[in-house]
């Protein structure tokens, strides 16, 4: 599939991530709808033009998702991918100084990165069966964001870890029932990337987290996500695998 005058829903999308993949899919010249909560979505909109839009989406919530798919079809006539890049991190350890993590933050994260990713390939899927396409050609592309912490875990990560490794044990088993549908599923696994989740530590401790990486030694550019995101959706082959995109980074128990 090329990405030129294709339809993409990105979950995620203001900021991060799902801003590259934006951005990068739009500059193909593909239709992008970015779902998100965040009201950077607005500014991302008017910055990258008449091809882009933004409709306010919580992934967890059925009734937003389903209007974000609607409004792919009515704007650009239907719906080719998805690109699922919405997501929380938390580091609480399961034992802390005040007890028992509660068990309401665990399920936050759940919901939001498992679930809501779940909820996004499921409303997206059944939109992209209403195309009608020739055998063998793709019918839709979903693309996932799993994470590195879904294989080394750090302390403090058990919620997160969870959550994406959902993402990664779901891969290809979607992968396998979507395939009679000509609908291809992969996920994308991030080291250390240079995202708002990041933003708030000091200079010096990202430095420091970039060094961790045997190379490049730095840390990821959401541009180099974005980019392997559209090779996923342009290259055929590609489906039920789980791609690690870390420099080669083995995470330490913290």
């Amino acid at each position: 599939m090329q990405i030129a005058g294709r339809t993409f829903l990105v979950s995620g999308g203001s900021s991060g991530l799902g801003a590259a993949c934006a951005a990068d899919f739009a500059r193909g010249g593909a239709n992008v709808v970015i779902c998100d909560i965040s009201e950077r979505g607005v500014e991302l909109e008017r910055e990258l033009g008449a091809n882009v839009c933004f409709v306010r989406t919580d992934v967890t919530d059925p009734a937003q998702v389903e209007n974000a798919i609607a409004t792919a079809g009515q704007r650009f006539g239907g719906l080719h991918g998805a690109i699922n890049c919405a997501g929380i991190a938390t580091a609480e350890r399961v034992i802390g100084r005040d007890g028992p993590q509660p068990l309401e933050h665990f399920t936050k994260v759940i919901s939001i990165n498992l679930i809501g990713t779940f909820n996004v390939i499921r409303l997206a899927a059944a939109k992209m069966l209403e195309r009608s396409v020739e055998p063998g050609e793709d019918r839709g592309v979903i693309v996932c964001t799993a994470s590195v912490a879904a294989y080394d875990g750090q302390i403090g990560q058990a919620a997160y870890s969870a959550s994406k490794g959902g993402v990664v044990a779901m891969t290809l088993p979607i992968a396998r029932e979507f395939a009679q549908h000509q609908i291809r599923v992969a996920s994308i696994a991030p080291g250390i990337f240079d995202t708002p989740m990041l933003a708030g530590l000091p200079e010096a401790a990202r430095e420091s987290l970039g060094k961790q990486v045997p190379f490049p030694s730095r840390l990821g550019k959401p541009a180099e996500y974005a980019a392997l995101a559209r090779h996923i959706v342009e290259n055929q082959m590609l489906n039920g695998e789980v791609i690690r995109l870390d420099g080669a980074i083995r995470m330490a128990p913290r």
